[in-house]
């Protein structure tokens, strides 16, 4: 092998998943463009390739959730050591959970009432939107709302009578009962004889790292996977119905930012004693990751991995903290629930006093706990609040033509504050070792 060949760097997974990213949408905007999304070709490359390769990205790394959630989970807890420690990371990562949904939902509300994007649209866009509205998904999410439990059902079913059926439907919402018995085992773990439970610890070690590989094989496929879901989405999307809803969009994704490089920095420096900017180069490859993929448990596996190796985070801490934030701590998700409900209120005519707002807002936060952390996720959610403000909960179908590229966008907001979070509670262990580089 000659120098130049040495000398020559692989490129990093996150850059090729960018690749792929960035190829994936230009060709499916210029095959929607110059053929349109209905042309023959174009809908048999998006039905019979793109979309089962992207599936099957997904399904490689969703395969592997439960047991690696679980493991991670149990051997978080078991690490701490003690239940009351358990108890005092819980809380501090939950009171920072709620107070950054709350900054972020805030955010929403006060940018919604501000530019008002659902009001001044013609018309005849409106009848279009609605006429074009994806009345399928709609409708699955409405049902899915419509089955919601009440808050007393709800707490109960959160201790799961059968875990291993949780675990089954981990990713249709039996996820945050599944993590609950999860939390009990390793509690319980802690608390029989050292002996007995070195055998389980040894076990669920070697789980872990089983699921930290199978999650390697899946990643040498996610250039091509992100490739795929990219050409999907930018296949069907129209420049019409993106234009006519840019409003909208834009102010998500401002908001979003705003949220993500303003918000979480200032707690990385007052509360993390981090430097940001530092912070988002280490985990770059989780951003990107969670780009491609709009899913929080997908990204799980990259981010444990990230936050341990290149954060410097204890993996007590981040097995713990970032597994149950996967699901329980959805910044970017609640602060877009907070928009696209006000949105919908205002494009439908419904006026919300402020009163109503600040329910609204109570309740995006509840919900962003409350919501899957799979693509498409939110909208279940969102139906259900929209049916209790008084707005057609099919009004969804109207905002999910461009949902991809939001997903992908919260999806990110959502994972940098779960690592945040992470380096918050750990800054404030007295045996937590953060490294030189990463300090302000």
């Amino acid at each position: 092998m000659n120098e130049g060949a040495l000398g020559r760097k692989r490129r990093p997974l996150h850059t090729k998943i960018l690749i792929g990213l960035v190829l994936g949408a230009i060709v499916g905007i210029l095959a929607q463009t110059t053929l349109g999304s209905d042309q023959s070709s174009v809908k048999w490359i998006r039905d019979q390739i793109a979309d089962p390769v992207g599936k099957i990205f997904l399904n490689f790394i969703f395969m592997i959730v439960v047991p690696l959630l679980f493991s991670a989970l149990v051997l978080g807890v078991a690490e701490i050591g003690d239940a009351r420690k358990v108890g005092r990371v819980g809380v501090r990562a939950l009171a920072l959970t709620v107070v950054l949904s709350g900054i972020a939902v805030g955010i929403g509300i006060t940018a919604v009432n501000w530019v008002q994007p659902g009001k001044g649209i013609p018309t005849e866009t409106v009848e279009r939107l609605k006429a074009d509205a994806d009345q399928a998904s709609a409708a699955k999410s409405v049902e899915q709302a419509q089955q919601a439990k009440g808050v007393g059902e709800t707490i109960v079913d959160m201790v799961p009578r059968n875990p291993l059926d949780s675990a089954v439907k981990a990713l249709e919402g039996g996820l945050l009962p599944f993590m609950v018995f999860a939390l009990i085992f390793g509690l319980a773990l802690c608390a029989i004889e050292p002996e007995k439970a070195l055998p389980v610890k040894s076990f669920l070690e070697g789980l872990f790292a089983v699921s930290l590989k199978i999650i390697d094989f899946a990643m040498k496929l996610a250039p091509i996977g992100v490739f795929a879901l990219a050409y999907k989405t930018a296949s069907v999307l129209g420049w019409s119905a993106l234009l006519a809803l840019s409003k909208y969009a834009i102010l998500v994704l401002v908001c979003l930012a705003i949220h993500l490089f303003i918000v979480y920095p200032i707690f990385l420096r007052w509360v993390a004693k981090r430097n940001p900017r530092e912070f988002f180069r280490q985990i770059k490859e989780v951003m990107v990751t969670a780009f491609g993929t709009s899913s929080s448990n997908a990204t799980l596996p990259t981010a444990l991995r990230v936050s341990v190796e290149e954060v410097g985070i204890p993996r007590k801490t981040s097995s713990f903290v970032l597994t149950v934030g996967a699901t329980a701590n959805q910044n970017g998700t609640a602060l877009f629930e907070g928009i696209t409900i006000l949105f919908l209120a205002q494009f439908f005519g419904v006026d919300l006093s402020l009163g109503q707002q600040l329910t609204v807002m109570g309740l995006a936060i509840l919900a962003g706990v409350g919501t899957a952390g799979v693509p498409g996720g939110a909208w279940p959610m969102i139906a259900l609040i929209l049916i209790k403000i008084g707005v057609p909960p099919e009004a969804i179908g109207i905002c999910l033509g461009i949902d991809r590229i939001l997903d992908m966008s919260r999806t990110v907001v959502n994972v940098v504050g779960d690592i945040t979070i992470a380096a918050c509670v750990s800054s404030q262990d007295s045996d937590s070792e953060i490294p030189d580089e990463a300090l302000a």
